[in-house]
């Protein structure tokens, strides 16, 4: 085969076949075609877009370029789950010990943040000690005898994903609803997964802004997870603002444990609990939504979802008292009030503008190589849709850079919309694909 027969004919609105598929991404991974002509291809396929078949067929031939990972030796039944990212997203460090608490293996590889948003890996890097490198029979391991591990990527996964995206994050070709829905369906495949929950974000803080395309992303990947014999269910939830109330590494830290506990933010427990459940219902621990929620609320009030966070930690090193007592982690040198600066209500929030606040604090990175602050960042309790008097506290900001208070500050309150009338809360789901 060659490539210009590929990019002419993608060019010209035609179909790629199978073959012609899995020889190029066999061929890229092995470095026997060029940057320039690949560049060229995903230009034509995110101008022409792929039909279902040759979307499907793309995220098959990356998920098969690297490790394939089988963990039914220890978990006859794998489920995962995927968040698109978001601004306060902490709902891994919750969800993993609700469901493993339920008697469902949770075995996970994630990341570090992207752009505005945190990753999860880092914030869990704010318990002292803890640490996600392992062997894959150490994440065998673990995943045998407590049923929870969270680790970074352990295998070499979809290579040929990572030197698509590395492409296409510099050729304008990031927009392309089959190469996202590839990108993310070939790790998830590639690390086993039988059954898995989408949570794909809308919003000011998403990388799809509206519902629409949102749900087309959805679509897209619940069919090529259906096509390669995989349960999906797709959640489409609101990132018009902060999840729960914290942003910050530590921060989050404490929110989930406090959620494990029982308490929290409602919005967060009630976005874990949708997740959660679904997971539970996908693995057939239960025969409705509504009886799986019942699973999950119960350990969480009984206690053992909490305790399932403690072993997680403690098997990968970390020290189990600064989750006993989260005033143990990181704490911030200064700690001050945002105080509304005027009467009214919040009618909107550019989230996105909140996380990337969040970065110049010091609690994310702009290139690779930053050091993260794991003490600084948000907690914001205030919602769309509630009204304030002119002073009231909005909430706090948390750095260890006295100078960089007063910024800190300003742009949290340039990122609020007020009014003078009322405002309907925020949606928290905008429906679910299945």
């Amino acid at each position: 085969m060659r490539m210009i027969d590929l990019i002419e004919k993608k060019r010209d609105g035609k179909t790629l076949s199978t073959a012609e598929i899995e020889w190029f991404i066999r061929a890229y991974t092995a470095d026997e075609v060029t940057d320039y002509q690949v560049a060229a291809l995903l230009m034509a396929i995110t101008i022409r877009g792929m039909d279902r078949r040759e979307t499907v067929d793309l995220t098959l031939a990356m998920a098969r370029s690297g490790d394939e990972l089988d963990l039914h030796d220890v978990a006859p039944l794998v489920v995962d789950k995927h968040s698109s990212g978001g601004v306060g997203d902490k709902t891994t460090l919750a969800v993993q010990p609700l469901v493993a608490a339920c008697g469902v293996p949770v075995g996970k590889m994630s990341g570090r943040g992207l752009g505005s948003s945190g990753g999860t890996l880092d914030k869990m890097e704010s318990i002292r000690g803890w640490h996600f490198e392992m062997p894959i029979e150490q994440f065998k391991k673990q995943l045998g005898e407590i049923g929870l591990v969270l680790a970074g990527q352990t295998a070499v996964l979809a290579p040929a994903d990572k030197k698509l995206y590395s492409l296409r994050d510099v050729t304008g070709t990031v927009a392309s609803v089959p190469l996202i829905a590839g990108s993310i369906m070939s790790k998830k495949l590639a690390a086993g997964a039988d059954a898995m929950v989408l949570d794909v974000k809308t919003g000011s803080g998403a990388f799809m802004p509206t519902v629409e395309a949102a749900r087309e992303l959805a679509q897209v990947m619940v069919d090529i997870g259906t096509d390669a014999g995989r349960k999906v269910v797709a959640l489409i939830s609101d990132m018009n603002q902060p999840l729960g109330h914290a942003v910050g590494n530590a921060l989050e830290v404490k929110e989930a444990i406090e959620t494990l506990q029982g308490g929290g933010p409602a919005d967060f427990w009630a976005h874990c609990l949708e997740v959660a459940g679904h997971m539970l219902l996908l693995a057939g621990k239960a025969d409705s939504l509504d009886g799986a929620k019942e699973l999950v609320t119960a350990v969480r009030q009984n206690g053992t979802a909490f305790e399932k966070f403690r072993q997680m930690v403690a098997a990968q090193g970390g020290d189990v008292a600064q989750v006993d007592d989260p005033g143990l982690l990181p704490q911030a040198k200064f700690v001050e009030p945002i105080l509304a600066p005027r009467g009214g209500t919040i009618a909107a929030v550019a989230t996105g503008e909140i996380g990337w606040a969040a970065v110049r604090l010091g609690g994310g990175r702009f290139v690779k190589t930053d050091q993260i602050d794991h003490a600084v960042g948000f907690v914001l309790p205030a919602k769309i849709g509630d009204s304030f008097a002119e002073g009231d506290v909005l909430g706090t900001v948390h750095t260890n850079d006295e100078a960089k208070l007063a910024q800190a500050r300003e742009e949290l309150l340039a990122a609020l919309t007020w009014s003078y009338d009322p405002v309907p809360p925020q949606p928290h789901f905008h429906g679910t694909i299945s």
